[in-house]
């Protein structure tokens, strides 16, 4: 046989190929139904605090729950398909992973169909590194917490948020006085942010360990929620987004103001269920 002829044979019998595959392949899974209800759990980052005043929660301006149009909430963004959705945000400002269990118990008895779960900033943000949760014990409350929801409402889809950077605060801070100050007047996240302009050795591969640490909490909420059918994890989009020092609270220079609740919002909504 010709060469030619032979080449045009096989790219024949390839396209065939691609055609079959093509008309075969599943369709792309739908979005679930959206819920009729839904909770937040986590801490003061769930709770906007410091978002509209001085050391304040502001829940109506929350990632997940908030009711302030230009956040652009989930519960916004879901009530648009379920105009009737209730929204009851139960993060505790302050909260830990070890607080978990009872903000699950919480939405139990809510009865909802979804769940944001943002937590582990303050067991990564310390007073010293040497206070920060364990891995394990992270692990071991974190799935205790799972394990409720999935015991009381087995059919709600629960989202999951990675831990922020926490780095990253110290990278766009480092260099503000206003930013330094407030961390050392405050003592925020000493584990991380105690001498910010140090570049001592010491200093630099401690704030790497405490990132680590939060990486390290990361990949145990990604393992923990990949055990479940209806928990879905943001495949570490929060850990991974570039907030600014123009998203960051004046008040604290901590926690996101209105303009980076509104980016948190954005950022793990396109990494949950698409309603």
């Amino acid at each position: 046989m010709h060469p030619l002829r032979r080449t045009l044979l096989a790219l024949t019998a390839l396209a065939a190929c691609l055609t079959l595959a093509t008309a075969t392949a599943a369709p792309a899974a739908a979005a679930p139904p959206p819920p009729a209800a839904m909770a937040s759990m986590g801490d003061s980052i769930t709770r906007a605090f410091n978002s509209c005043g001085f050391y304040v929660d502001c829940p109506s301006r929350s990632w997940s729950t908030g009711s302030t149009g230009s956040i652009e909430s989930h519960y916004l963004r879901i009530r648009g398909v379920s105009p009737s959705l209730a929204a009851y945000n139960d993060a505790v400002s302050g909260a830990k992973v070890a607080d978990m269990a009872g903000q699950a118990q919480r939405a139990v008895s809510q009865g909802v169909g979804y769940v944001t779960i943002l937590v582990g900033a303050n067991d990564v943000c310390t007073s010293s590194e040497s206070a920060m949760t364990s891995v394990a014990d992270f692990e071991t409350r974190f799935r205790a917490a799972v394990q409720t929801l999935a015991d009381g409402l087995p059919q709600a889809l629960v989202f999951v948020a990675s831990v922020p950077d926490v780095k990253r605060l110290w990278e766009v801070g480092k260099g503000d006085l206003a930013a330094r100050t407030a961390w050392s007047t405050f003592g925020i996240c000493q584990s991380l942010l105690a001498n910010p302009r140090s570049t001592a050795a010491a200093d630099v591969a401690r704030r790497d360990r405490v990132r680590q640490r939060a990486a390290d909490f990361n990949a145990v909420l990604a393992r923990v929620c990949g055990e479940r059918p209806t928990c879905r994890y943001d495949g570490g989009a929060v850990f991974a987004y570039r907030f600014t020092l123009s998203e960051i609270s004046t008040w604290d220079y901590f926690h996101p103001n209105a303009t980076g609740q509104k980016a948190l919002a954005a950022v793990t909504y396109a990494a949950g269920y698409g309603w």
